[in-house]
């Protein structure tokens, strides 16, 4: 997958964990020699279970539309520790309780801590000069239509 590809699909799930008022989100870039089985972790936490399975929702919603269905998922119906796995990255939704327990951040040190700010800075393409430049044409008229606007012109008067 390309890099662009990967950024816009882990800015969707964060901008879906945002919009469900998720708390502390942490992204975390996997080192490659650490041997983890994934780029990314999207770590947040919500305030009560229907929290936390409404950003799960919305994560799915958000993903689903762009194409991307979760590999594997599970946590839903306990509300603890939702994990929702798309290959290329990983979206954890605790609890508070249960983030103090497992602390992933604390286990996980060796990965780059990202600010949900910088995550979020996914480059524009420009558009290419010569598409900018072009201007919609308008078709050329034909006789039928021509024919028809008269017509149309002579039963209103």
């Amino acid at each position: 997958m390309s890099p662009s590809a990967l950024q816009y699909q882990v800015t969707a799930a964060l901008r879906a964990c945002e919009e469900k008022k998720a708390h502390d989100i942490a992204v975390l870039q996997m080192e490659k020699e650490s041997g983890v089985f994934t780029d990314y972790f999207l770590i947040c936490s919500g305030a009560n279970p229907r929290q936390v399975q409404a950003i799960a929702d919305e994560v799915k919603d958000r993903l689903q539309i762009a194409g991307l269905d979760p590999a594997h998922s599970e946590g839903y119906s306990q509300a603890e520790w939702i994990l929702l796995d798309y290959v290329d990255f990983v979206v954890h939704i605790f609890n508070d309780k249960a983030r103090r327990f497992y602390d992933l951040e604390r286990l996980w040190k060796s990965a780059r801590r990202l600010a949900p700010a910088d995550v979020l800075k996914v480059p524009r393409r420009k558009p290419a000069a010569k598409a900018a430049a072009r201007t919609p044409r308008r078709r050329p008229a034909t006789a039928s239509s021509r024919n028809h606007r008269r017509r149309e012109k002579a039963r209103r008067t």
